[in-house]
């Protein structure tokens, strides 16, 4: 059985462009007959099946953007898509958000829906599901297909396309660092989001600010797990069994849950215990005593740049394609009542 062809792929092979593939499968006046007949001929060897609506969506923009995000509870999402619907309305874009909820059955009903004549491109983080089976074919048929795709926070290396991100790495290394400086020498990682690209970074930066240090790993007070509900069951073994004095938490509930357990435990925070975790939410900000220190990812930052990436390559000359860009925002950290700000006193006797 024949693998059916892409666009981009006969672009490729006939050193064209994606767009000028479309016009031609189309019939486009812009294109010229030779031409014409040469792509809808090679396409036809390859097995290419055109798909119609998709095809009159090159020649027809929408001035709509698709965005997907995984979750709607999470307050990070919410700030990347002020962004986003900000520069978007400057522009004069539309915009039509949708929920995977972490689903990747979801994610690809998703796509192929809004990517049939609704939009023009997407911007979206990649579901939980998708990451953990490493299954990103969805995005790479679209964006062969001619959609441009934009990626944040949650981002697959696989995938060649534009991507906005944190540095996820350097800050978890640095939070890390800044726990280690205020004196904390058993420092409990604790996570609930191990199976997404973002988790895997900031624990790798956790594991080097310990070796740079020279701590040793424990593995006691290392909590890695892929659901908030299995983070909570296991949570409170982490206070009961060691002796810890600081911790790292790589996302908004899983600092919240730390900070709760901490207290229940007896915990004096910050004196005994300091806590630090990622996002900043407005539970971490508003809602809890002691406040908690978090990262703060510029959410709102995020969503700016991943709208201007897709518009730019959106509105650029058509035969001439943008290479695709990473843009790295930077965080920075937010220090709250749930961190010591120096390193503690040791009393003399």
């Amino acid at each position: 059985m024949k693998v059916k062809a892409t666009l981009k792929q006969i672009a490729k092979e006939l050193n064209v462009s994606v767009s000028t593939v479309s016009k031609a499968l189309n019939d486009s006046p812009e294109i010229s007959s030779q031409t014409k007949i040469k792509i809808k001929e090679y396409a036809k060897l390859k097995n290419y099946k055109p798909n119609i609506i998709g095809l009159n969506l090159k020649n027809r923009k929408t001035k709509t953007i698709g965005v997907i995000i995984p979750n709607i509870l999470n307050s990070f999402f919410a700030k990347v898509f002020s962004g986003i619907e900000k520069v978007a309305d400057e522009k004069g874009y539309n915009v039509i958000t949708c929920i995977s909820n972490e689903s990747l059955v979801k994610e690809i009903n998703t796509l192929e829906m809004l990517s049939n004549g609704t939009t023009d491109g997407f911007i979206l983080s990649v579901s939980q599901e998708a990451q953990k089976l490493q299954d990103y074919s969805h995005f790479i048929d679209i964006i062969n297909e001619g959609t441009p795709i934009v990626m944040f926070d949650r981002i697959a290396d696989e995938v060649e396309c534009d991507k906005v991100v944190v540095d996820d790495y350097d800050s978890a290394l640095n939070v890390t660092q800044r726990l280690i400086d205020t004196g904390c020498k058993n420092i409990a990682l604790i996570s609930s989001v191990d199976d997404l690209s973002v988790g895997k970074l900031r624990t790798q930066g956790y594991l080097k600010a310990l070796a740079d240090n020279g701590i040793a790993v424990n593995e006691n007070i290392i909590l890695r797990t892929n659901s908030e509900e299995d983070m909570k069951k296991r949570i409170d073994a982490i206070f009961e069994n060691n002796t810890i004095d600081g911790v790292f938490a790589l996302d908004e509930r899983d600092s919240v849950a730390a900070l709760k357990v901490g207290i229940k435990k007896g915990y004096k925070i910050p004196e005994e215990l300091s806590i630090i975790g990622f996002a900043d939410g407005i539970l971490a900000s508003r809602r809890l005593t002691p406040s908690l220190s978090t990262v703060s990812q510029h959410g709102v930052e995020i969503g700016e740049v991943a709208a201007q990436l897709l518009i730019q390559r959106l509105e650029a000359d058509e035969e001439n394609e943008l290479p695709y860009q990473t843009v790295i925002i930077k965080t920075n950290l937010k220090e709250r009542e749930s961190s010591r700000t120096k390193k503690k006193s040791i009393s003399k006797k």
